[in-house]
C-alpha cells in the first residue's frame, strides 16, 4: 500500500486515532493488526510482494477485499506450488473474476515464485533479502502523510536486489510498499496508536 492510497488528511489530529482505514471494518483490521507489523518467512513475504504488485495503479482496499480470492487462486501463495503453475493456470487465473486479471502481473507472480525457490536453492531467502534493507537508523515518525515517501534510496536498493534475484514488478515504489506492509519501516503517523503496537522502532 502506497502512502497516497492511504492518505485521508495532511493535518495531524489533536488526539490519537488510527491514521487510515477508519469506517471500513476490513481496512481497520488491516491497519490495526497487519500494516507495519513484522512479517517474516518466504511465503508471507512472497504474498506481500505479489499483492503490492497487483495493487500498482489501483487502491489498496480493492486488493484487500480480493485477498481471500487471491489466496484461493494462488494456492495460499505457497511459492512451491505457484512455481509449478503453467499455461492452464494462467488461463484459469485470467478467467477468475475474483482477482485482478492482469496477464503481466499474473505471469510475474508465477515467475517470482520460481525466483523465490531459486534463491532458496542458492542458500538465500527473499525474507532475509527484504529485512537486510531495514533502514538504520529508523526514520522519524511521520507527522502527516506528506512526510511519508513513496520510495526511498533503500527501497531502490531493495528493488535492484530483488530484480537481481529474478523477481519482476518490484520497482522502488512497490518495494517500499512491501517494506511498509512487512514492518521493515513503520510509517504509521506519529499520533497513531498502532505505532506502539507494530513493534518496529
Amino acid at each position: 500500500m502506497t502512502a497516497t492510497s492511504a492518505a485521508p488528511s495532511e493535518t495531524p489530529p489533536a488526539a490519537p486515532f488510527r491514521c487510515f482505514g477508519a469506517g471500513d471494518p476490513l481496512y481497520e483490521r488491516y491497519h490495526d493488526e497487519e500494516w507495519g507489523h513484522p512479517v517474516r518467512g518466504d511465503a508471507a513475504v512472497f504474498e506481500r510482494l505479489a499483492l503490492e504488485a497487483f495493487q500498482s495503479g489501483l487502491s489498496w482496499i480493492t486488493v484487500l477485499r480480493k485477498r481471500p480470492a487471491f489466496r484461493a487462486a494462488f494456492a495460499g501463495f505457497d511459492p512451491g506450488v505457484v512455481a509449478r503453475f503453467g499455461e492452464d493456470d494462467v488461463a484459469r487465473l485470467l478467467a477468475d473474476a475474483g482477482i485482478i486479471r492482469n496477464r503481466l502481473k499474473v505471469e510475474a507472480t508465477i515467475a517470482n515464485a520460481r525466483a523465490v525457490l531459486a534463491l532458496a536453492e542458492r542458500g538465500g531467502s527473499v525474507s532475509d533479502l527484504l529485512w537486510s534493507h531495514t533502514p538504520d537508523p529508523a526514520p522519524p515518525a511521520p507527522r502527516t502523510w506528506a512526510d511519508v515517501p513513496v520510495s526511498t534510496p533503500g527501497s531502490a536498493a531493495l528493488a535492484k536486489a530483488l530484480k537481481a534475484a529474478g523477481l519482476r514488478f518490484v520497482g522502488p515504489t512497490t518495494a517500499y510498499a512491501a517494506m511498509q506492509a512487512c514492518g521493515v519501516v513503520d510509517d504509521h503517523l506519529a499520533h497513531c496508536p498502532a505505532r506502539a503496537a507494530a513493534g518496529v522502532r
